[in-house]
């Protein structure tokens, strides 16, 4: 595909660091990191290497993509680090992590996760509702894994709690490809600037 058709260039993914009981998740991380590679689009991600977070970063590897990785040091220090990737970054706090991974990327996945996921993901969707950035947020809603989630947001909306631009923040869809295009879509029609120091 041409970079008009998919202008995006680097994206944070925001995943589980293990791996779940249900073996597909494991493979849609997979599939979607040797998607990534396949079309040039670099891997930022928190710089694990176990669960879903080391089979995204796996498969960019293996398939010949880039990857950054962000981890604070103390994940490092637990050998849950990554050494194989591009480049890893070890930095000194959570919230360090999460600045570098947004200033480094153009969009926005998550995948299956936990606590850890759903605040990074909302933290965002909030920024964007803020109107601070414009990239991109998606959700790979594998095997229906957020589609509690989703009803949700939609819940939120009905009740006159959410925005309907606010609720069209967040795209989503069970497979990559139909994923990547519609935040490829999203990059083309809005843009996607960034938050300044003071506003973060």
């Amino acid at each position: 595909m041409s970079s008009e058709t998919y202008p995006i260039r680097s994206i944070a993914v925001y995943c589980a660091s293990s791996p779940g009981h249900n073996p597909i998740y494991r493979r849609a991380a997979r599939a979607l990191g040797a998607l990534m590679a396949e079309r040039s689009i670099a891997l930022v991600y928190g710089g694990g290497s176990v669960g879903l977070m080391g089979e995204i970063a796996d498969a960019v590897m293996e398939n010949g993509g880039k990857v950054t990785g962000v981890i604070p040091d103390f994940l490092y220090q637990r050998e849950v680090g990554h050494d194989g990737l591009t480049e890893l970054l070890i930095v000194d706090s959570m919230h360090t992590r999460k600045r570098m991974m947004f200033e480094r990327c153009d969009a926005i996945i998550t995948l299956p996760g936990g606590f850890g996921t759903l605040e990074e993901l909302f933290e965002m969707l909030t920024w964007a509702q803020l109107n601070l950035h414009q990239k991109p947020i998606g959700l790979l809603n594998v095997e229906g894994f957020y589609d509690h989630l989703i009803a949700l947001v939609k819940h939120m909306h009905a009740e006159g709690l959410l925005s309907t631009s606010s609720l069209q923040l967040l795209q989503h869809a069970s497979h990559p490809e139909i994923l990547l295009q519609k935040l490829s879509e999203h990059l083309i029609h809005k843009g996607g600037n960034t938050l300044t120091p003071q506003q973060m």
